[in-house]
């Protein structure tokens, strides 16, 4: 049995290469997130895998994408036995199905990677993923445009920010994670306008087959439009800083060379100097930031302390109230 991982920035197009590789006759497990306003087209998400995904991530807390270099490792400290049997039970319905080749799609997988590699090795289970890559100047765009309109200049700028470090360190820790076993990248802009190509190549390099031809008329050709590419945005139109902006250039350059040669080693090398390169931007700008973060929590320890002050009046009050009509009563 092969489970193929669709994993990739959020708004990269997984849902997209997900829904293309069910029409290519992999299996979906049921049920799966229902489609909503956000993506019409569907998520293509087994349900379990994102609740269970946010039961692990969510309290430690680890974001779908998260700049901290040391993310992952946030996360792996959060897996316990109970939590890889959770895993297991599952994976083991799913293997009782039947079915050869599976598609998990979730993108907080990849905090997790090595849980999943785990469990699946143990049940005999062949894992390989399939990496989305989207320009992160269109990720960000794709993921704040409407939220983003209304806010001011600088709450833009520190938004902006920080999702194009979180598209640039999850490039570094998916790669990183995913270099031990079978493993494609296919760019969203080659999924959308040639779809037949980007995913011959992909299937090729993960050792699946597909159910039938790809020739027209396909199920994909209605599924995957050119159209869908909305989000076609430059750095003109993202506010950050000239030296993040060359770290995430370089990093989509690397990334793109593993395209057609997934485990190149002189990209994986460059790959990892860049990373190195931005923990330590990150560290400084975490220096730089100390006195506002220190800042911010202050603050909300006064509006806890104040907010507590309040209950106690309105208790207090409430219970003068009660004395007093317990007196009258008598």
């Amino acid at each position: 049995m092969k489970v193929v991982i669709v994993t990739g920035s959020g708004r990269s197009g997984t849902s997209s290469v997900a829904g293309t590789l069910k029409r290519l006759g992999l299996h979906v497990p049921q049920p799966e997130v229902e489609a909503d306003e956000s993506n019409p087209r569907g998520y293509y998400e087994p349900l379990w895998v994102t609740e269970f995904h946010k039961r692990l991530l969510n309290p430690v807390p680890v974001r779908t994408i998260d700049t901290r270099p040391t993310a992952a490792e946030v996360a792996a400290a959060a897996v316990t036995p109970e939590v890889e049997a959770e895993l297991r039970d599952w994976l083991t319905g799913v293997v009782a199905l039947g079915e050869q080749q599976v598609v998990v799609k979730d993108p907080r997988e990849f905090w997790v990677h090595e849980l999943w590699l785990r469990v699946a090795g143990g049940l005999g289970i062949e894992v390989s993923t399939l990496t989305m890559l989207r320009h992160p100047t269109e990720v960000v765009r794709s993921r704040d445009t409407a939220y983003l309109t209304q806010q001011s200049g600088s709450f833009r700028r520190q938004r902006e920010t920080a999702n194009v470090a979180a598209w640039v360190n999850a490039a570094f820790l998916t790669e990183q994670a995913t270099r031990g076993h079978r493993r494609a990248f296919v760019p969203y802009a080659d999924l959308v306008s040639d779809w037949r190509s980007a995913m011959t190549r992909a299937g090729e390099q993960l050792g699946v087959t597909y159910a039938g031809p790809l020739d027209a008329p396909h199920p994909v050709d209605d599924f995957v439009d050119v159209r869908l590419n909305r989000s076609q945005v430059t750095w003109d139109d993202i506010t950050v800083s000239p030296v993040l902006r060359s770290l995430a250039d370089r990093t989509w350059v690397a990334m793109g060379t593993l395209v057609t040669s997934p485990h190149d080693e002189a990209a994986v090398t460059e790959l990892a100097g860049l990373q190195a390169e931005y923990a330590a931007m990150y560290d400084e700008a975490a220096a730089m930031a100390s006195d506002e973060t220190q800042a911010q929590v202050a603050a909300v320890r006064r509006q806890l302390k104040e907010r507590l002050a309040t209950k106690n009046e309105r208790i207090e009050k409430l219970r003068a109230e009660l004395k007093a009509l317990q007196a009258h009563q008598t």
